[in-house]
């Protein structure tokens, strides 16, 4: 009789369906489409893995968030985020909705220009402005954040120089209850810096201070802390107005705001640990509106939100590629989408869906990209059903900074198709070629 080949044994975890600390056992969710087109046919269309956006979400979004700040205060303007995704197809759906631009680089604002966005309308932020972009955002008339002296100082030459008063406000770190508490940004509000460069800026003469602004933080769960920053902020207008009888005439909060995805060791769900709009809401326009601004000054209220508005609206579509049990027997499944496309995968429990189930038994699952290294993890683990090379899965709420951080390492970036309001596709990103990456390298002669 023939020897049978040793089949090492593992142990395997049932799903029984009896209750665990999220409740019930949860019917795996199916998700055949994207905005009633069959993930089949976009992929077959378009190439795996694929970006796909969803035009409506985004307005359906943004929407939602004006509609929860104007309800609440009289003067609202949303800026949007650039570097949260700034495909200008994204970026001109925001301008249409009303939102001007916010931008943090010499490119963004560049970008933002090409876009149409009015220089007045371009809010500048970020730790490090030349002096060329400096002269044009002065030129263009744009309101320019300040992050430290440095800048203040080259401001200041820049003015004289071009004999125009630059539109400024300054950025603003400060204590809000949250911790780790960003301080790398801007000056700090408790040890009296903020205030320093206030004096500065208006006993100089040389600008006109338009706003104030400061962003707490990303990915905050906690509303009262907007509350406590913009009461900070609204303090200073007052000092301000009191000391100089200078109005300034907006306060701008940043974003931050959470989006529905799930952080990485999180207890709760995203969707259940996210606050609403009208929480975020609630808490920043009480703040104003029970200051001491007088009810004449007060100021318009801008808010930078980036991730909130857009995470919801992206998916990514993508191929199985293998099946394969671990040295320890849990199963593993590798995609053709890695690490170097879904940045947010190091810091968020994406959800991850089947297009199509045949079979209500689940096993909890490994999912890697395609990448040769070790860190190139999708999800650690995630339950789900048996699938077979050649299936396609659909990962969720990925409109948010992968699309702005993705890399092309290893394997070339794909296509991002967007579906607009008539369920009609677009590639608004092509994927790259061999050749996208060559066209900017040049060959020394002697290597010819």
């Amino acid at each position: 009789m023939e020897k049978l080949p040793f089949e090492r044994p593992f142990i395997k975890k049932v799903s029984t369906g009896l209750p665990a600390k999220f409740g019930s056992k949860k019917r795996i969710e199916v998700i055949p489409d994207i905005e009633g087109i069959p993930v089949s046919h976009l992929m077959a269309d378009y190439g795996s893995p694929l970006f796909v956006l969803s035009e409506s979400t985004i307005r359906k979004t943004i929407r939602e968030a004006r509609s929860a700040f104007s309800t609440r205060y009289p003067k609202v303007q949303f800026a949007w985020s650039y570097k949260t995704n700034y495909l200008d197809a994204v970026c001109r759906i925001f301008h249409q909705e009303g939102s001007w631009a916010e931008v943090v680089s010499a490119f963004e604002y560049e970008k933002a220009i090409l876009n149409g966005v009015p220089g007045t309308r371009i809010i500048f932020n970020g730790p490090e402005k030349s002096p060329s972009i400096l002269e044009k955002a002065i030129m263009n008339n744009s309101l320019i954040h300040i992050d430290h002296f440095d800048e203040l100082y080259a401001l200041m030459e820049l003015s004289r120089k071009l004999e125009r008063k630059p539109r400024v406000a300054i950025r603003i770190n400060l204590d809000a209850g949250i911790y780790p508490q960003w301080d790398r940004f801007g000056f700090n509000f408790e040890n009296g810096e903020a205030w320093e460069a206030i004096n500065r800026i208006l006993l100089s003469g040389l600008f006109d201070l338009a706003g104030l602004h400061t962003h707490i933080g990303t990915y905050i769960t906690t509303p009262s802390a907007y509350r406590t920053a913009t009461a900070k902020l609204a303090s200073l207008m007052v000092e301000i107005q009191h000391k100089y009888n200078h109005t300034i005439g907006y306060i701008d909060v940043g974003g931050g705001f959470a989006s529905k995805n799930t952080l990485r060791g999180s207890y709760l769900q995203g969707y259940d640990a996210a606050p609403s709009f009208d929480e975020y809401a609630d808490a920043i326009t009480s703040a104003l509106i029970n200051s001491q601004i007088k009810p004449e000054h007060l100021p318009l209220l801008i808010l930078e939100t980036g991730r909130a508005l857009v995470d919801d609206a992206g998916s990514l579509l993508t191929t199985v590629s293998a099946n394969k049990r671990l040295s320890n027997g849990h199963r593993a499944v590798i995609i053709d989408a890695g690490v170097n496309l879904l940045f947010t995968a190091f810091w968020y429990d994406h959800n991850v869906a089947p297009t199509t189930m045949n079979t209500d038994n689940t096993e909890e699952t490994t999912i890697y990209g395609p990448l040769c290294m070790n860190i190139d993890v999708i999800r650690p683990a995630v339950i789900l059903p048996p699938v077979k090379k050649g299936d396609h899965l659909v990962i969720q709420r990925v409109g948010a900074y992968n699309m702005t951080q993705w890399l092309q390492f290893i394997s070339m970036r794909p296509s991002v198709v967007l579906i607009d309001i008539n369920n009609k596709p677009h590639i608004i990103r092509k994927a790259e070629t061999v050749e996208t990456i060559r066209q900017q390298e040049q060959i020394p002669e002697h290597l010819q």
